[in-house]
């Protein structure tokens, strides 16, 4: 992994993450320069700083990319503002909740993504999935291919978004195999936790379910050939989904997540790395959990201890073999015990292919490629 920052796991994975889902070189060490003292003093001392600095490079690519609107350049300004919504996600994505200047630049991001999408004639749209009395939003990345497509619901993991997912290339590779792809904002993530507030759940059938009713509505769909894919914590939302809603037709959890729960007890015990700063703060407020007491009392809930054992359906796990954030034997768990699985894989990133580090944010093409192609060979 690119480790600008030395021994700061969590900013040196944001930044391979930006670098891998759109960000420039020149414009990442732009935005590094400034904070590269203050990383030495952890990951939660300088977070604000790390904020201030992402976003001024951010606010420097929004006004050119209005200027290259103001001259007629659609294309070089919808560029920059792809770029300008990689910068503020990275920067927003490692603040505390409380802090008030995240609200601002998550909003920022939203509208130049949304205005990327615009401009470049991207055919990916913005779409809503009813949930009980309220809705979460999506992305919808048709098939390149004419004519009824299978389709991958994707989920997010614990601090991802959909605008990420986007930026990382799954559904544009999958797009150009014929699959549809559906990146959605579930419960507990994204826009519908920051803006809804709807809180995440151990039971992810009850928003992945809604996800496949909104699909069948649609007739460039084939509905007999839905899967479900998710990264990180999304490798156990989406083995758990397909253990239970039975239209999913394929899963791939890429990163396993076996025993999230029992992982929990581990990280109270030692402060392992962690994916974020306030780290517990921010799972309560994915989880609607009060205390850390509550939230510690619930989380045994996540597991797939007696779950994958349901999966029916042809089933991908990948890990990185230098996974710093999910111990390696919960993805021979995750293979080993989903038995019934008429096609089940467990796929190891090496450093020979890349990929080695948490849900191969190192070198995310190399399980891009390799995923998209097993799902194309069998949906």
């Amino acid at each position: 992994m690119f480790e600008i920052f030395p021994g700061n796991y969590v900013w040196n994975l944001s930044v391979n993450i930006a670098l891998n889902t759109g960000a420039h070189i020149e414009e990442v060490m732009q935005a590094c320069a400034p904070v590269l003292d203050a990383a030495r003093d952890g990951d939660d001392a300088g977070t604000e700083l790390f904020f201030r600095s992402w976003t001024a490079v951010a606010d420097r690519l929004l006004d050119l990319a209005r200027e290259d609107e103001a001259a007629g350049h659609p294309l070089s300004a919808a560029a920059r503002y792809r770029r300008a919504a990689v910068h503020l996600l990275t920067a927003e994505r490692l603040q505390s909740r409380h802090h008030t200047p995240r609200w601002t630049a998550y909003r920022a991001m939203l509208d130049a993504f949304e205005r990327a999408l615009t401009l470049d004639g991207d055919p990916t749209g913005r779409v809503e999935i009813p949930y009980g009395d309220a809705a979460f939003p999506g992305l919808f990345v048709p098939a390149a291919t004419a004519g009824p497509a299978p389709c991958m619901v994707f989920t997010n993991g614990l601090d991802s978004t959909k605008e990420m997912v986007h930026g990382s290339g799954i559904a544009q590779e999958l797009a150009r195999r014929g699959v549809a792809t559906l990146i959605v904002d579930h419960p507990g993530s994204g826009e519908a936790l920051r803006l809804r507030g709807l809180t995440g759940r151990h039971d992810s059938e009850a928003w992945a379910g809604p996800c496949v009713d909104w699909l069948e509505t649609r007739d460039d769909i084939a509905h007999d050939r839905v899967g479900i894919m998710g990264w990180s914590l999304g490798g156990y939302y989406a083995p758990r989904a397909a253990a239970f809603e039975e239209r999913f037709r394929l899963c791939v959890a890429w990163g396993a997540n076996y025993d999230w729960g029992a992982l929990q007890e581990r990280r109270l015990a030692r402060e392992g790395d962690r994916p974020v700063p306030h780290y517990w703060d921010h799972v309560q407020w994915v989880f609607g959990k009060e205390t850390l007491e509550e939230f510690m009392a619930w989380a045994p809930a996540m597991s797939l201890a007696g779950v994958t054992e349901k999966i029916t359906v042809p089933f991908l796990v990948t890990h990185g073999t230098n996974d710093r954030q999910i111990p390696g034997e919960y993805a021979t768990a995750q293979y080993e015990t989903a038995v019934n699985s008429p096609q089940r894989e467990l796929k190891w990133f090496t450093p020979r292919e890349g990929g080695v580090e948490h849900v191969s944010a190192d070198n995310i093409p190399a399980a891009t490629g390799f995923i998209a192609d097993w799902i194309r060979d069998r949906l």
